[in-house]
């Protein structure tokens, strides 16, 4: 590798480091200000939570519509790969999260061949946190779309192109559901009329909440977080910087002495099995 080549992508680690760190600092900071906000108002909410909390109630738990193919509790996650994988790679991730960007522009092409040669077992959290945070509604109108490519068996192509034209966090581009459809025509069998209405009716805008309302609930704040058989590998595995050499390391590792996956087309098969699912993989949950 060049010297060139290997700033680039220091730089690259280093970008994405610093993208992660400011995440965790805002969300620290809106939590300080929703605590103080929550004592200058708690009179008048005292008035309406009996309303608010009898309307949790009345809402399903499960939404509605989930995308053909997920997996786990209330069919939240997106599997990528051969079901029957020796590992499992977790990874939370918002479509406008900047880390998330730079991440996948260095780990996708990666991450695809270890789900090609059957390695590890892809799960996807597409959350949405970031529309709070910046305003906008382009992480929900993305992971809705994203929810319609895995519908239509396009999901991982679909994902990578995303990432690969992911707008500046300030600009919210994918909040444009023509934007969305104009991406998938990189899409080979994507670009279709029921893609189209997927997208344009929000068909799992439900799901894409409840996916957001798992991640509240976990103990994890910012993206991306990976997790490798459940422990996290992001940004560092022990003292190891995660690089895509040190993650086919460390799966190779983990998958020693095993029977690897049958991978199908493309990584889009669904999982035959939940043997290597994140059922037994379950993600940690604030106490």
């Amino acid at each position: 590798m060049s010297e060139k080549n290997r700033e680039g992508k220091r730089t690259a680690r280093e970008r994405m480091l610093e993208q992660r760190a400011a995440e965790e600092t805002s969300s620290r900071r809106r939590k300080k200000l929703i605590v103080g906000g929550s004592v200058l108002t708690v009179i008048a909410a005292a008035v309406i939570v009996g309303v608010v909390v009898q309307n949790q109630r009345s809402k399903p738990e499960t939404p509605a519509a989930a995308p053909a193919g997920t997996i786990g509790d209330k069919n939240l996650v997106i599997p990528v790969g051969a079901g029957n994988a020796p590992s499992v790679l977790t990874v939370y991730e918002d479509p406008r999260c900047p880390a998330c960007g730079i991440f996948e522009r260095e780990f996708s092409s990666t991450v695809d061949q270890l789900e090609d040669a059957g390695k590890i077992y892809t799960n996807y959290h597409i959350v949405s946190f970031i529309d709070r945070a910046a305003g906008g509604k382009g992480s929900r109108t993305a992971a809705n779309a994203l929810g319609c490519a895995q519908d239509a068996g396009h999901f991982r192509d679909y994902h990578d192109v995303l990432y690969r034209n992911q707008p500046d966090e300030t600009n919210d581009a994918f909040a444009d559901k023509a934007v969305l459809i104009s991406l998938a025509k990189q899409v080979n069998g994507l670009d279709t009329p029921e893609f189209h209405s997927c997208v344009n009716g929000n068909k799992f805008g439900g799901w894409v909440s409840a996916v957001q309302q798992d991640f509240d609930k976990s103990s994890f704040k910012s993206t991306p977080t990976v997790l490798l058989n459940g422990q996290p590998i992001y940004p560092k595995n022990g003292s190891e910087e995660i690089t895509p050499a040190n993650l086919v390391k460390w799966v190779d590792a983990a998958n020693q002495g095993k029977q690897l996956g049958t991978a199908g087309s493309h990584g889009q098969t669904p999982a035959p099995t939940s043997t290597a699912s994140e059922a037994n993989n379950p993600s940690p949950t604030a106490g």
